[in-house]
């Protein structure tokens, strides 16, 4: 692939702000990202093509000037920027996700947990310990569910597990300093995010419910900026002589909303919404303030018998004055399964998992790459459907959207109409989509496995011009 072909020029924007101490790493960084590009899901020798390049990726990943936070510094920026492009309140989805490998030498990686192994005749279990590295990031995304890129990321591995559960019935956790904690993640992840984004009030920090930490509530007001987690501690509130759950009991129902959970499969939510004054664990009342903050508690009425209920308590510092406004919460939070859509692509479209490289320091390069590549591709896809009749040069350079042509004209005898979603729908349909007339927009799943046939087709082009051209 030539290395100044348009196919390169979002790969120059994205990694434009990436500084190195020599520029040539830079070059290499966006030559290795564009073959990788073009080999979405294949391993690196693939990509690369031959034994010069692939020496050249393992030399860069393996070089001691590269990291993982010099090589997303571009992509951070490039995701600020188009924040900035964009109007209305942006969500932050924070999210932990696992990479398990198999090394002869699983040192030099890491640990990530334990898992149990055969049972011995005694009925005793052994565990072995699970190799890998595990990533904690935010994903920037509109309340359309557009993702912008990602703000922070931070990657870890497990090295001492020994008396850990021993210690965890000696000591409450709740009284262990945030700093002492893995937990501190996601206040730093906060603080970077804020810090890089600017505009505090514009953004909403969404978790899950081990994001549910009393520390990270006070690091939000302290950062300028807002939250909305799904709650499973019943904190103590008002007076402190009663919990969140006794005061939201006595709250009536506002209203109820009505969710779509499968294809024509709806549920019926009642919904409460109460302001409460909420108290810190009582270990850390001397540190931390209590708290005015919204409760959320959405649970669903008439439940079938063949699935559990849905039954949603969020907490939030933003306020909620109407039923309209604690269903935008609602859907504000729903959008959290994104950045779990995120993390699909990159284990199941680049295939994180199946990387060879032997040290922690080489697969976290190589991961910060990945991230790039699956934020891109989750782009497409929603840029699908919320931009559909948009040029294709937004998201396609021209020799992608000549050969989209190409493949158009020979089957249907003229070009796809110029549009984004028609060349989207022919890179989907390169990848099983049947483009029926009822069939719903395609999914990352058929728009990696398409881009991967069209980049094989694009490589096989220019192969063919080297040779005979």
């Amino acid at each position: 692939m030539d290395e100044g072909s348009e196919s390169q020029d979002w790969i120059d924007d994205e990694f434009a702000a990436s500084r190195f101490s020599d520029v040539r790493l830079g070059r290499r960084l966006r030559q290795l990202v564009t073959q990788m590009a073009g080999a979405v899901g294949g391993p690196i020798p693939l990509a690369c093509q031959d034994w010069a390049n692939t020496k050249a990726a393992y030399r860069f990943l393996s070089n001691s000037d590269v990291s993982e936070g010099k090589i997303l510094q571009g992509h951070f920026q490039s995701t600020a920027l188009r924040v900035a492009a964009v109007e209305g309140p942006i969500l932050v989805l924070q999210d932990t996700t696992e990479f398990s490998y198999e090394r002869k030498k699983p040192e030099q990686v890491g640990a990530i947990g334990y898992a149990p192994s055969k049972r011995e005749t005694v009925g005793i279990v052994r565990r072995h310990t699970i190799c890998g590295l595990l990533m904690h990031s935010s994903l920037v995304v509109t309340t359309e569910g557009l993702p912008l890129g990602l703000a922070a990321i931070k990657f870890w591995s497990r090295s001492k597990f020994k008396g850990s559960s021993a210690l965890k019935r000696h000591i409450n956790p709740t009284r262990v300093p945030i700093e002492a904690k893995e937990s501190i993640r996601w206040l730093e992840n906060m603080r970077s995010s804020t810090a890089l984004l600017g505009e505090g009030q514009r953004l909403i920090h969404i978790g899950d419910r081990e994001n549910d930490i009393y520390e990270f509530f006070c690091a939000a007001r302290e950062a300028g900026t807002h939250f909305l987690v799904r709650t499973c501690v019943d904190r103590l509130a008002g007076d402190g002589k009663h919990t969140i759950a006794a005061e939201m009991a006595d709250s009536p129902i506002a209203g109820r909303h009505m969710i779509e959970i499968a294809d024509g499969v709806t549920a019926s939510l009642a919904l409460k919404y109460k302001q409460i004054r909420v108290l810190p664990p009582i270990g850390k009342q001397k540190r931390y303030p209590a708290l005015d903050l919204t409760i959320v508690h959405a649970q669903e009425q008439d439940v079938p018998e063949n699935r559990s209920p849905i039954d949603w308590k969020l907490i939030t510092d933003l306020p909620i004055t109407s039923l309209e406004g604690a269903v935008e919460k609602l859907q504000w939070y729903a959008l959290r399964w994104k950045i779990e859509v995120f993390h699909k692509i990159l284990k199941s479209g680049c295939r994180a998992e199946d990387a060879k490289l032997r040290t922690a320091e080489r697969l976290v390069n190589l991961l910060a790459i990945y991230c790039v590549l699956s934020w891109r591709m989750f782009w497409m896809t929603m840029i699908n459907r919320t931009a559909p009749t948009a040029s294709p040069d937004i998201a396609l350079t021209k020799d992608e959207i000549d050969l989209i042509d190409r493949i158009v004209i020979q089957r249907t005898g003229q070009p796809p109409p110029r549009e984004l979603s028609s060349y989207l729908t022919q890179i989907a349909r390169l990848g099983g989509y049947l483009a029926r007339q009822r069939d719903p927009p395609p999914g990352n799943t058929v728009i990696w496995r398409g881009w991967s046939r069209l980049m094989d087709m694009k490589l096989g082009i220019d192969l063919a011009g080297r040779t005979y051209g």
